[in-house]
């Protein structure tokens, strides 16, 4: 086999916040319908019923002091420290969000600077060559800023390239909306570096989709359950949650499998499957679909690590977070060797659904 240039992820990191926000701190919340109305079920049972549904027990919100290019930043230096790149060698910088510069007490949109180029200054780096620039794709843009920066790789354009994913949900979420327990705060970082091989190895196949002619508005930016109460207008994160969990189940195992297809490897070598952290419940549903696409496998067990129980759902930061925690052996009973074989997806805003082979 002719040597090929491959994109062969060469360091990871991330930042968790550290302030927990267990279940119970939603106890007192307002919750509504969206017409305004308050349910006749008590929060308890609420909150009960979330946890049942979604897995989400905790998840972690960012320190009142930090905007979403500190959590990116963090995140980035975490990476670098883990890899013998020179920050004056990147070529580019790509920094997957969804809402800009968050910072607290202001939901505005704050996108200039953009937060690669926030975070390029953090990081000292002098180099005028080092592109940095940002991606929002809903929560699979960090998936998709890879699958970017393996086209720069492997046409030869790039070497070196650091992939950002964050998001600080927890500001745009309406205290009065149920789905506000969903969201969380977080960074993940990955740096990808080309290497020559005669054997496959690193980013195998990737495919992405875009169904935006029907599913666009599943998720959305709108007002507040109850805006009288001194909440802003037209800035809280909105869905429409079955239709999203449908909508997921429907398409995304299709798309997983043909990546897989695309790749050439069976998904009976897959040794991880790494999935946005959306819905613990989702989750699941997904990937036993994907097992029965493929002459009804059997689905072994913890092929899918999942963080989603104590970070909840951070948005594009949730893949790159949980691939550093295994990597560094920070999440019980799951490591990734040498050779290993793995599954990325993602879905979320646009809607969008992408997926990725990786060859460790």
């Amino acid at each position: 086999m002719s040597e090929k240039t491959y994109s062969v992820i060469c360091g990871t990191g991330k930042y968790i916040p550290t302030k927990i926000i267990h279940n119970d701190a939603f106890l007192d919340n307002h919750f509504t319908d969206t017409s305004g109305q308050t349910f006749t079920q008590s929060n308890i049972d609420i909150i009960e019923k979330f946890e049942q549904i979604t897995t989400i027990s905790q998840r972690r919100y960012a320190d009142d002091n930090m905007g979403t290019s500190d959590l990116g930043w963090l995140a980035a230096e975490d990476a670098l420290k883990s890899s013998d790149v020179n920050r004056e060698e990147l070529d580019y910088i790509i920094f997957a969000h969804n809402f800009g510069e968050l910072k607290h007490g202001n939901t505005g949109v704050d996108i200039l600077p953009s937060l690669a180029a926030r975070v390029k200054r953090k990081l000292n780096i002098v180099n005028p060559n080092t592109v940095a620039y940002d991606l929002p794709f809903g929560c699979p843009g960090w998936l998709q800023a890879m699958i970017q920066a393996d086209y720069y790789i492997k046409s030869g354009d790039a070497h070196n390239i650091l992939v950002i994913g964050a998001d600080i949900l927890s500001r745009i979420s309406d205290p009065h909306d149920r789905d506000s327990m969903i969201y969380a705060d977080g960074a993940g970082a990955t740096l990808l570096t080309s290497q020559k091989s005669n054997i496959p190895t690193g980013i195998l196949a990737h495919k992405t989709r875009s169904d935006t002619l029907e599913h666009s508005e599943m998720l959305f930016m709108g007002g507040s359950y109850l805006p009288e109460n001194g909440t802003k207008e037209g800035v809280y994160l909105k869905m429409y949650g079955r239709k999203l969990y449908q909508y997921a189940l429907n398409h995304v195992p299709g798309a997983i499998q043909a990546c897989l297809h695309s790749s050439g490897i069976p998904l009976s070598e897959i040794k991880k499957v790494l999935i946005h952290q959306a819905n613990g419940k989702m989750d699941d549903a997904i990937l036993n679909r994907l097992y029965k696409l493929e002459d009804d496998l059997s689905v072994p067990v913890d092929v899918m690590p999942m963080t989603i129980s104590w970070l909840g759902n951070s948005s594009v930061a949730t893949i790159p977070t949980l691939l550093d925690l295994i990597l560094k052996n920070e999440l019980n009973g799951h490591q990734i060797e040498k050779g290993d074989k793995i599954i990325f997806a993602s879905v979320g805003a646009g809607m969008n659904i992408n997926a990725m082979v990786y060859q460790a």
